[in-house]
């Protein structure tokens, strides 16, 4: 007698067992090595949450670094280019 394996929204059709347990092998494989990256990017996370609380403590704005890191990861040319574009929107305003 042979599993049937089947998701949400699908018809369960029986498959052959040697393909099933391919399928089911490969695919708690996938999800497990997913897990493991889930595991290790809240882990990351928690690590630059205690960086940006130790910045912080020593007196450097949080904010700012933040700003500072997602400009630095931008392209020079993109950057230069919105940096241009809030000057002449800020001297529209009044705000030079």
């Amino acid at each position: 007698m042979s599993e049937v394996v089947s998701f949400p929204g699908e018809r369960s059709v029986p498959e052959p067992e040697a393909a099933q347990t391919v399928a089911a092998g490969q695919l708690r494989a996938f999800i497990e090595r997913i897990e493991r990256l889930d595991e290790d990017a809240r882990a990351l996370n928690e690590d630059r949450k205690e960086v940006y609380a130790e910045a912080k403590g020593s007196g450097f704005d949080t904010k700012a670094m933040k700003t500072i890191i997602a400009m630095r990861r931008k392209d020079p040319d993109q950057r230069h280019e919105e940096e241009a574009m809030v000057e002449l929107y800020k001297a529209a305003l009044g705000m030079n």
